[in-house]
């Protein structure tokens, strides 16, 4: 079983800046790819950005230059550093980790953080 913890959501001003983490923990033995996505009420959701075990990256339109997603391998921890924010960006953000565990695949979802854009 893997668990993955969402942390960092807030309210933020317009072009403010926050950072999410997202940690995976449990009978992890590696992990395939590592990603943020989002829902905005009333609306489906949406990737926002991938990254893969070989540190390819992969961004929504909506956010190319101003988010960044990284991620720290021996923490199995992503990050989403989100900068010039908008009120767009309003949402609930959920971190996903996919990989092997000791004997099966694994697809994990977070319980979400809250991200406001507000003045």
């Amino acid at each position: 079983q893997v668990q993955v913890v969402e942390s960092g959501g807030g309210l933020v001003q317009p072009g403010g800046s926050l950072r999410l983490s997202c940690a995976a923990s449990g009978s992890i033995f590696k992990i395939y790819a590592m990603g943020w996505y989002r829902q905005a009420p009333g609306k489906q959701r949406e990737l926002v950005a991938t990254i893969t075990s070989g540190g390819t990256t992969n961004y929504a339109d909506s956010v190319k230059g101003r988010f960044t997603i990284s991620r720290d391998i021996v923490k199995n921890t992503v990050y989403l550093q989100m900068n010039s924010l908008k009120l767009e960006d309003t949402a609930v953000y959920y971190c996903n980790i996919n990989g092997w565990g000791i004997s099966h695949g694994f697809d994990s979802w977070g319980q979400g953080t809250q991200v406001t854009v507000s003045s």
